[in-house]
């Protein structure tokens, strides 16, 4: 998997690129840390928590369509601006809440904002369209792998910080970090001309596009299918802390569990690039729901230990995020990257209804059970929905339709 050689305008865009989504995505997986600091200062239930985090998911996919068919129409760099001032902003607000409101303002819709503005529909496209066709796979890996790296940078930090500074103080010292990332946009400011785009869509206006999309039964079935992979991931970043030490083990093991999962998948997302741009794409998303379903049943029947929870971080850290290369790249196989920005917000949002619904059913199932296990095994037969729906998707160029002959 040897770099490709590129001209330094693609290099600084795949910087500074990359740099963002590390502090956007680090600071995102990191709210699972801050579940119970939150949860005992106010006396509340996590399904309170559950739910800000979910409304914060919600928002994100919400927001990231609208995000998305900005960048398209205005330019990236408002979007990316007020991204970053947003996930500062509902950081900031978070880490003096008292209340359920100002917790699903701070916590939730606001930096749910943040990430829709900051985070991979914004900046893959950009990435994509800094480079040639042949590397798009290539350079989608990278993006993705950076996000899962930041996950494993930043977690344990924000761990740091709250030992030095307590939970409030560490999430106002991540604001603050927050705001740096407004210095990484101006190397992804850049208006790409319709031409950077790749593939035959350079004069199709942008209704005709979201029409195609809009009656495509494979771009819907991707659609779906990525709920389970939102499911997966927003269930684990929030509630596997708290699994973790409700089964005796201390707050940092579920740190570095989580900073684990990130590390692995930069290996993980590099080779799902890798692979996606030379084998099915549909087969890999394939491959990577069922051996998710396969991880987690082992997690659940094998005894519980420090071995088994490092070996399910590892694992489950490979499949992360590994599903964006070939996601993306279907999309932009269909459709093109024109518009990619809008086409992937729309598949991204899918995700984000998985996202919600694994964050909120996670708390609401343990404040009435006392246990996430219902939640485990739902993920499990999700995982065989997403390879069922997966089956079916054709990878090939959604052609224009033709005009009719006088």
């Amino acid at each position: 998997m040897q770099a490709p050689r590129l001209p330094s305008s693609a290099w600084l865009t795949i910087a500074a690129g990359s740099c963002l989504l590390m502090l956007a995505f680090g600071f995102r997986a990191s709210f699972g840390l801050f579940v119970g600091p939150i949860s005992e200062a106010n006396q509340w239930g996590r399904d309170l928590i559950g739910l800000a985090l979910a409304i914060q998911n919600l928002a994100w996919g919400l927001i990231a369509v609208l995000a998305g068919g900005l960048a398209d129409r205005f330019g990236n760099r408002p979007v990316l601006v007020a991204g970053a001032l947003l996930y500062a902003l509902g950081l900031w607000m978070t880490s003096g809440v008292e209340s359920v409101w100002s917790l699903q303002m701070g916590a939730g819709l606001l930096v749910g904002a943040g990430i829709a503005g900051t985070g991979f529909g914004i900046v893959l496209p950009l990435m994509a369209r800094s480079v040639s066709e042949e590397n798009r796979q290539w350079v989608l890996g990278v993006g993705t792998a950076a996000g899962s790296l930041g996950q494993f940078l930043i977690a344990p930090l924000a761990q740091q910080f709250i030992h030095w500074f307590g939970w409030s103080g560490a999430l106002n010292v991540m604001a603050l970090m927050a705001l740096a990332m407004v210095l990484l946009v101006m190397p992804l400011a850049q208006r790409l001309k319709p031409a950077a785009a790749g593939g035959n869509t350079d004069d199709e206006p942008f209704v005709a596009v979201v029409e195609r999309a809009r009656g495509h039964l494979s771009y819907w079935l991707l659609t779906v299918g990525f709920f389970v992979c939102g499911f997966h991931l927003a269930f684990i970043t929030v509630h596997f802390p708290g699994y973790l030490t409700d089964n005796g083990f201390e707050p940092d093991v579920a740190a570095w569990s989580i900073a684990l999962i990130g590390l692995c998948n930069v290996v993980g997302a590099m080779v799902s690039g890798y692979l996606s741009g030379r084998l099915s794409m549909k087969r890999v998303l394939m491959f990577i729901y069922l051996v998710r379903g396969a991880v987690t049943v082992a997690l659940l029947l094998l005894p519980l230990s420090l071995a088994s929870v490092l070996t399910f971080s590892c694992l489950t850290g490979f499949l992360w995020l590994a599903t964006v290369p070939p996601t993306t790249g279907l999309v932009a196989t269909m459709f093109g990257t024109r518009y990619m920005a809008t086409l992937y917000g729309v598949v991204f949002l899918g995700h984000q209804l998985g996202s919600f619904t694994g964050v909120w059913l996670g708390g609401w199932i343990y404040e009435r059970t006392g246990s996430y296990d219902g939640v485990w095994w739902t993920g499990v037969a999700l995982s065989l929905v997403a390879v069922a729906l997966h089956w079916p998707i054709r990878e090939k160029r959604v052609a224009m339709p033709q005009p009719v002959a006088a």
